[in-house]
């Protein structure tokens, strides 16, 4: 009898043992799955992990298209339409853009296909005339977005609830405009902005503000410092060593690597891009950058 009830107790000893090795394995393998189950938390997250030579690169992973928009539509002058040909990713977000006082959407349309080829549908309006002010670029904006989520021929690759403005001199004082009126969108991409008014606290939509050093027309000191001190949701300022009112008209990787990292993070969601803005570029005196503020951690 003692024979035997030492065998009954190794027994379930023994069976203990194997469900103990079994539940570990099973955790394991919970373990093992969380990396795959982590990267389809975010559906909006378009591209391979981001490396500063991505977000500075003249062309991303995606090939685009182009769409000559007539002056004929309703609410803006017309401009031009750049989207990713891929369509296997979903929905993209989508931004538009306008050129400052008396410019056409040329001076700036190097951002184009440069944002486009990140994974976005951009718009680049021609204003209604060249002469516009902030408030009426604002409401071009909003129309142009209006236009491609409804009308134009990147319609279906359009996500509507993923949306940004920005601009140049007066366009950047539109897109705040813009914001101002329409709080649903994801994103502002102000350039050396110039607006009469200079306190947005209505304005909570994260906004990139990008002044220069040597803006005359547009001086940090009463356009973009209290513009960025006044909104009162997610914000960063860069202020570029030397530069002037003018910095948006040339392709510039700096600039172009905190716009895509900006709409990246907050168009799409895409936490990974983070890193390019917080802590953000370093400020020195022989660098591009004379200032840089955020609100980080975001």
């Amino acid at each position: 009898m003692r024979t035997g009830k030492i065998l009954g107790k190794a027994r379930r000893m023994l069976r203990l043992a194997l469900a103990s090795t079994v539940a570990a394995a099973l955790c394991a393998g919970v373990v093992a799955a969380a990396p795959a189950a982590q990267a389809d938390v975010n559906p909006y997250a378009k591209g391979p992990n981001p490396t500063e030579a991505s977000v500075t690169a003249t062309t991303g992973p995606f090939a685009v298209t182009t769409y000559n928009i007539s002056s004929l539509v309703a609410g803006f002058g017309g401009g031009t339409l750049y989207y990713p040909t891929d369509t296997s990713q979903g929905t993209f977000g989508a931004i538009a853009l306008s050129p400052g006082y008396t410019a056409s959407w040329s001076s700036i349309s190097w951002l184009g296909p440069r944002l486009a080829s990140q994974g976005f549908v951009v718009i680049g309006i021609e204003t209604n005339t060249v002469l516009d002010y902030p408030p009426s670029r604002g409401d071009q904006l909003l129309a142009a977005l209006d236009w491609a989520v409804e009308d134009s021929p990147a319609a279906s690759r359009i996500d509507p609830n993923r949306l940004a403005v920005g601009g140049h001199s007066m366009g950047g004082g539109g897109s705040l405009e813009a914001a101002s009126d329409r709080p649903s969108l994801k994103a502002v991409l102000p350039l050396a902005p110039w607006n009469t008014d200079k306190t947005w606290n209505e304005v909570s939509v994260p906004t990139l503000i990008i002044g220069g050093e040597a803006d005359t027309v547009a001086p940090m000191s009463t356009h973009s410092t209290p513009f960025y001190n006044s909104l009162s949701g997610e914000k960063s300022l860069l202020e570029l060593n030397n530069a002037s009112h003018f910095f948006p008209q040339a392709a510039n990787s700096l600039v172009a690597r905190m716009m895509i990292s900006w709409a990246k993070r907050w168009v799409d969601n895409d936490t990974r891009y983070t890193q390019f803005l917080c802590p953000g570029p370093t400020a020195s005196a022989l660098g591009d950058v004379e200032e840089y503020q955020a609100t980080c951690p975001f």
